[in-house]
């Protein structure tokens, strides 16, 4: 509990229930005792004739002024860091400004990368160079995350929202005992109090929150991958690279072989520069066919909206929004999608996207480049006659 009694100096005056609207204060052993239905409303502090209701959050706030720093977690996966690094490096260092203090990457595992993070921005790099940490393990990666936050007193943690970051920092939050925001969408700094604004979709993608940590630290948050922009890169930035000895942890998982599943997409979505997305408007499963073929013609793969993955139309792992891929390719095209709010999360930071669409009024207009108000089955043979035509040229 944020605010709890000191039962030494609880004389069972009654005086906090009277007070409290939300009756969270019982009488027990003739003390007075707060209970599960407490609001935090702080109507009981000032009644207490003994001083002897205490508000933690001023204690919590007074410690918060020790952390300083921003902190971003680089994945890696066999010697390779994740992009998802460099783009929290990207918008780690918007914050660091914000802030005016460092901003910092934390590596576990081999890597010959570690050089990159300092060139995409980071000022200093807490290293783990032990083959221990090449692969996940959840409980020494949440061990040493936390000894080196309680050491070093981060004001931000970021990490990506991927099967390893949605793994392993849940453990971190809860081992220091604060919040975590999962899934954000975007990170801004409130230039009043300079607490982190957390943004992502609530309710069903219905709404984007905002969500802050106004005295816990450090503000963890999970970003999705390809929502934030990588940074500048600078070959010859210097920075500071702090060699952590790793814990010694005994394991109780023993990873004994690694297959990567290739077979699902002729290019990763996630890595792809050119989208072209199919939805219901398309009609049936015979419609990705022409999708394909436009994707092949611009060097690219073929995605699609939830509705079309629920009709069966094509799996699930070509799925892009807010419970398939987030991505942010150069050029997106979206054939026959509406644009509910779940699926332009997953690809409104897309350089440029184009929309096809029958109804003039649908949401996707709202953010693409280019909108052409037409029959799909139509514009997209013309277009790959187009794109024919000026390769035999």
């Amino acid at each position: 509990m944020l605010i709890r009694i000191d039962t030494e100096k609880c004389t069972g005056c009654r005086n906090c229930i009277n007070v409290c609207p939300f009756a969270a204060i019982i009488i027990k052993d003739e003390k007075a005792f707060i209970t599960e239905a407490c609001s935090l409303c702080g109507a009981c502090i000032e009644s207490c004739p003994e001083r002897a209701i205490i508000d933690e959050r001023e204690r919590d706030a007074e410690k918060s002024k020790d952390f300083k720093g921003v902190w971003i977690f680089a994945e890696q996966s066999r010697g390779k860091i994740a992009s998802v690094a460099f783009e929290l490096l990207g918008v780690g260092k918007r914050l660091a400004q914000e802030l005016n203090s460092e901003l910092c990457a934390v590596l576990f595992g081999p890597s010959e990368e570690v050089e990159e993070l300092i060139k995409w921005g980071a000022d200093k790099v807490y290293y783990v160079n032990s083959q221990d940490y090449a692969a996940l393990d959840d409980e020494l990666y949440a061990k040493t995350l936390v000894s080196l936050i309680e050491q070093y007193k981060p004001e931000i943690l970021l990490a990506g929202a991927t099967a390893i970051g949605r793994s392993f920092i849940p453990r971190v939050a809860a081992r220091l005992r604060v919040g975590l925001t999962a899934d954000c969408t975007g990170l801004e700094i409130d230039k009043e109090t300079g607490n982190l604004l957390q943004i992502r979709p609530a309710f069903g993608g219905n709404i984007m929150a905002t969500i802050i940590s106004p005295t816990s630290r450090p503000q963890i948050a999970t970003v999705r991958p390809r929502v934030m922009k990588r940074g500048e890169y600078i070959a010859d930035k210097r920075g500071e690279i702090i060699n952590i000895p790793p814990l010694s942890v005994k394991k109780r998982v023993k990873i004994l072989d690694r297959v990567e599943d290739t077979s699902f997409c002729k290019v990763n979505l996630q890595d792809a520069k050119v989208i072209v997305s199919g939805g219901r408007g398309l009609g049936s499963a015979e419609g990705f066919k022409m999708l394909w073929e436009l994707a092949s013609l611009l060097g690219g793969t073929v995605g699609a909206s939830r509705a079309a993955v629920d009709e069966g139309w094509i799996p699930y792992s070509h799925q892009v929004g807010q419970t398939g891929k987030t991505v942010c390719p150069r050029l997106y095209i979206a054939c026959g999608i509406s644009g509910a709010v779940q699926h332009l999360v997953g690809m409104q930071s897309s350089e440029i996207i184009v929309a096809i669409n029958k109804d003039p009024n649908a949401p996707i207009f709202n953010v693409a480049t280019y909108g052409i108000v037409g029959d799909l089955k139509v514009i997209i043979p013309l277009m790959i006659k187009k794109l024919k035509e000026g390769a035999g040229q």
